[in-house]
This record gives structure tokens, C-alpha cells and sequence, in this order.
């Protein structure tokens, strides 16, 4: 089994107009006075079932039991009944309050309560019991805080490695703007796979990601790999909300300019009236164009379909990974 991790995704075709009201007025009070954007009807390619599994009753059971923070709940992914109906158990470390306030992200927003010092250790302790192969770790945004939570990552890797060493480990890390000497503390703790997403092209930066700085994320991208060429690096970015064709292909050199292996590219679901509106649904063709490109330009893995999402099948996309690694090395 895998601890999968999802972020920023919108909320599925079965919940009620009542809900995503809701969830755009008490989970984003900064975005109570936006004009409302209608959700447009998904089309065929991107409906999800409601989940019913018994399997999936068990995974929310056990989230609860052990008191974890589930981000597939808090960003309402739309795979979470086909994940939690494998036992990908998902959670979000840190709490499940966001300083930051993206227009795209589903996540609350307001102010954090302090860190839990004792999550690292219950952390690696469903880890162990629960027997899993990967584990992907991420957080909300903690500008709170003076290191941006890099230690309490840091202290969550070792914990995992010291209760459950087979564990892979892959992170999925805000990024710690304006916190010097955050970053290479969690690089140091040694990650499997570091991922922080881009989320979109640059012109939308503005009003999509307006607190994070994309030539900042792409430098910590960069400065991982520069830092320890080891750890497989990753990242992501969604479609669907005005980007040009041209400036998704850019994105894509700027990262392999970075030397990151994984790409991953999905469709923005929007997940209340609040939220930013979806400029359009990209076509599955179009996804598989994407992916064409990506591959040609030298990533060792990329996921383009849309509903990719940054931890989907984590753990078997790290085998995959590894796979890629070895190969291209035996042919230099």
C-alpha cells in the first residue's frame, strides 16, 4: 500500500450547489466578496463515481483513528473513491490551514493553529503498522512560521525512516519563500522524491498563485537537484485555466532546464463559485499531446491526463521512476 498525498483539487459532480456554497463562504472567507464564476458541467471524459466501496469506509475509518488530516477531504481530489477504495491512505501535515489564499486552491485559508510536535511519530507509526512500500508527504503553507515548517518536514522523514526504513519517501513541500536555510534542511533529511508544483504558467501567477513567485519555485526545484543530484525531483502544473499551448511547452523547458525527472499535468476542477473560473476543459487528445512533447524533451516520467493529479499511483510512478533511472544510465 502507498500514502498518497493530493492537493488543490476541486470537488466532484456527486456534491450539491449547497456545498460548494458553502465551501466558498466559511472555507475562504478572503473570497466571500468575489463576483461568482458558475461551474460549468464536466464533460463525459472527467466525471467520477461517488464512492461506495466498503474498502474506502475502512480507509475513512482509519484516517480518523489515527487522527490524520486527509488532503484528498480537504481539496476534495476527484479520485479519492478509486484511491481510498485501494487503501491509498492520504494525509497533509502541519494542520489544515493555509497562509496563503490561491484563487484555484480548496484548502481553508486563515491563520494555523501551532504545530503538533507530536505528528512526525504518529506519522511513521501508521506508516509502519499499515506496512506501506511509498509514502507521500505534504503540507498547507505555514508563512507562519519561521522556517516554513522545514523542520517539522525534516523531523517527519526521519521519523518514517527510523520506524519503517523499506518506506520510500516522497514530499510534496510549499516553498518556503522568503525562509533562508529552509529549503536544504529538508533536502538534507533526504527525500526519495521531492515534488513542489508550479501549478501554472507564469502569466497567471498573478491571480491564480498570487502569494508564490514562479521563478522562486523554479529555483528550488534547481537548487534540490543542485544540492543532491540523488533525489528524483517533481512537479506539476493544472490546464484548463487560460494558459496558451506555447506557454505550457515553455514550462516544460524551464523545468527540464532545472533537471526535473517528473512531470505531471492535469485538468483545474473548480471547486466552488468562488474559486477561479475554469477557462475551458482540455480535450484527452490534447493531454496525450502534452505528454508526447514532455517526453521528447527529456523527462524521465510524466502523467498528462486529466485527472492527474500530483501523488496519483505514487507508488507505482516511483518504481517507474526508478526504472527510467537505471535504463538511461546504462545507456550513456
Amino acid at each position: 500500500m502507498a500514502i498518497r498525498v493530493e492537493i488543490n483539487h476541486a470537488r466532484n459532480a456527486a456534491e450539491t450547489s449547497a456545498a460548494v456554497a458553502k465551501t466558498g463562504a466559511e472555507r475562504h472567507p478572503e473570497k466571500a466578496k468575489r463576483p461568482d464564476n458558475p461551474i460549468q458541467r464536466k464533460p463525459d471524459w472527467i466525471r467520477v463515481k461517488a464512492p461506495t466501496s466498503p474498502i474506502y469506509r475502512e480507509t475513512h475509518a482509519l484516517m480518523r483513528a489515527n487522527g490524520l488530516v486527509t488532503v484528498c477531504e480537504e481539496a476534495a481530489c476527484p479520485n479519492i473513491g478509486e484511491c481510498w477504495s485501494q487503501r491509498h491512505a492520504t494525509m497533509m501535515i502541519m494542520g489544515d490551514t493555509c497562509t496563503r489564499a490561491c484563487s484555484f486552491c480548496n484548502v481553508i485559508t486563515g491563520m494555523p493553529k501551532a504545530l503538533d510536535t507530536d505528528e512526525p511519530r504518529r506519522v511513521a507509526d501508521a506508516v509502519a503498522k499499515l506496512g506501506l512500500r511509498h509514502v507521500v508527504i505534504t503540507s498547507v503553507d505555514r508563512d507562519d512560521l519561521a522556517d516554513g515548517g522545514a523542520e517539522h518536514f525534516a523531523q517527519t522523514i526521519r521519523a518514517i525512516r527510523a520506524a519503517a526504513p523499506e518506506t520510500t519517501i516522497e514530499i510534496l513541500t510549499p516553498d518556503f519563500l522568503r525562509k533562508d536555510g529552509a529549503l536544504e534542511v529538508v533536502i538534507d533529511a533526504r527525500p526519495d522524491v521531492f515534488n513542489h508544483n508550479l501549478e501554472t504558467v507564469p502569466a497567471l501567477y498573478p491571480t491564480i498563485r498570487p502569494g508564490a513567485r514562479y521563478y522562486h519555485s523554479l529555483r528550488l526545484l534547481d537548487r534540490v537537484k543542485q544540492r543532491d543530484p540523488s533525489i528524483f525531483t517533481k512537479s506539476g502544473i493544472m490546464v484548463g485555466l487560460g494558459e496558451k499551448r506555447i506557454e505550457v511547452l515553455q514550462v516544460m523547458d524551464d523545468l527540464r532546464s532545472a533537471e526535473v525527472d517528473f512531470l505531471t499535468i492535469g485538468q483545474y476542477l473548480q471547486p466552488s463559485v468562488k474559486h477561479a473560473a475554469v477557462d475551458r476543459f482540455v480535450t484527452p487528445d490534447e493531454f496525450a499531446d502534452y505528454g508526447q512533447a514532455a517526453r521528447g524533451k527529456g523527462f524521465l516520467l510524466v502523467s498528462a491526463t486529466p485527472l492527474t493529479r500530483s501523488s496519483y499511483h505514487a507508488d507505482r510512478d516511483f518504481a517507474a521512476l526508478r526504472d527510467a533511472r537505471a535504463a538511461k544510465l546504462k545507456a550513456a
